[in-house]
């Protein structure tokens, strides 16, 4: 399954983007990162694909609810799941009501490049929950 991560504006060069960089090359292939300039730009979805959509009224998953998550999703042949991270007015009400999974990392307000690298290390670590590796120590 592959993981495609989209958001809103330019990360550029930046710690945070060096971070996530960091994670997509661990990740390689099962990691695509794509930008766009406007949040109207997210849609459609392809088939065969699942939305997670990062909003502040998500539900807040642990690492191993995420991993569970996802794997569910695999083992019914999803091969794409596809996480969206909106630009600083979040996202519209028809992003978040054709979403699979709207996700909050918390109820604190993160800066969004923060939020890329938060995300990218979460599927990381989740792809090493779903293997057995021992990155994840719980």
């Amino acid at each position: 399954m592959r993981f495609h991560i989209i958001a809103v504006g330019r990360i550029g060069r930046s710690p945070e983007g060096a971070l996530v960089e960091r994670y997509r090359e661990r990740m390689g292939e099962a990691l695509g990162i794509s930008e766009v300039s406007e949040a109207g730009r997210l849609l459609p979805a392809p088939a065969q694909s699942r939305t997670v959509v990062l909003d502040e009224r998500g539900r807040a998953l642990s690492s191993e609810a995420l991993a569970a998550q996802l794997g569910r999703w695999r083992d019914e042949g999803v091969r794409e799941v596809r996480f969206l991270i909106g630009g600083a007015d979040g996202h519209a009400a028809a992003v978040r009501e054709g979403a699979d999974l709207l996700l909050s990392f918390g109820p604190a307000t993160w800066p969004h490049l923060l939020v890329r690298a938060m995300l990218a290390e979460q599927l990381y670590r989740a792809g090493t929950i779903l293997s057995g590796h021992p990155y994840h120590r719980a």
